[in-house]
């Protein structure tokens, strides 16, 4: 038996899920991979380290057999990594309502799936890592016609840092992944929804949406193969962040938020610390 980590990686057929799963399996790890469809999981190996799994996130029995699949062929899991996800253009006005549930749906529901059926084997084994893929869009907002996706993602930091403090006592850590742009087919049509209404007063949004469509695409300056190291690096340490930005794109972004949370906080000081009784 390998006295390596067991991980759990959702949303694993394509893009930084498939190379962080190649990536643990050329290490020696255990590793069990979800996706809607286990056809795509099986040609990346037929490693017996390797467990395939065909999942729907919205679906908590399906979750729960999942883990429980996974647990029986292990023996235990020690790492989750909640990565499945996709991107939704469109303004707040023209996202309809179907769009956006389904958005939080898949985003932040299957990510919560996931955390609570998982949660009772850590707690029992007093350890565990919980990864959540989030975005540098769940901290910095300035996305206009993503307005749905940073929803979803700013939803999976404020979830992720209550987790964080719940599962503590337990010897359980969660990480906050929060990536910038990587070279991956996260802008593709498979995973990047558009409006089915829209709005042709919003020229604005879909240059913006033509420019993440085919210019940006496949021209990402974020190598996956070096952001899945980074998974790997977390989980081997004693303490692992709470917050993991990837990309020089994401730590210049966070920092232009902080300093303007600042000046906003400085400039209203006044304001802010005169309204108490």
């Amino acid at each position: 038996m390998s006295n390596k980590k067991v991980w759990f990686v959702t949303g694993a057929s394509k893009g930084l899920g498939r190379v962080l799963v190649e990536k643990l399996l050329a290490a020696g790890y255990q590793v069990a991979a979800t996706s809607r469809n286990a056809d795509e999981l099986r040609k990346i190996s037929d490693d017996n380290n390797f467990l395939p799994l065909t999942v729907q996130l919205g679906d908590e029995a399906n979750v729960a057999k999942a883990i429980a699949d996974t647990v029986l062929r292990f023996g235990r899991i020690d790492v989750v990594v909640n990565n499945a996800g996709y991107g939704q253009i469109g303004t707040l006005e023209e996202t309809t309502d179907a769009e956006a549930r389904a958005s939080f749906e898949i985003n932040v529901f299957g990510t919560l799936n996931v955390i609570r059926k998982v949660m009772p084997y850590f707690r029992e084994q007093k350890s565990g890592h919980i990864f959540n893929v989030s975005s540098i869009a769940g901290f910095f907002g300035n996305f206009p016609g993503f307005g749905i996706y940073t929803g979803t993602k700013f939803a999976v930091n404020g979830l992720s840092e209550s987790l964080a403090a719940e599962v503590k006592p337990f010897g359980v850590h969660v990480t906050i992944v929060s990536p910038g742009y990587f070279r991956t087919e996260f802008l593709s049509s498979g995973s990047l929804a558009v409006p089915a209404q829209p709005i042709a007063d919003y020229e604005e949004v879909r240059k913006i949406q033509a420019q993440h469509q085919h210019e940006i695409h496949h021209n990402q300056a974020g190598d996956p193969a070096k952001a899945a190291a980074a998974f790997i690096q977390a989980s081997e340490a004693a303490q692992p962040p709470l917050n993991l930005f990837l990309g020089e794109d994401a730590y210049q972004l966070a920092y232009g938020k902080i300093d303007a949370i600042k000046e906003d906080l400085e400039a209203w000081k006044a304001t802010t610390i005169a309204t108490a009784y």
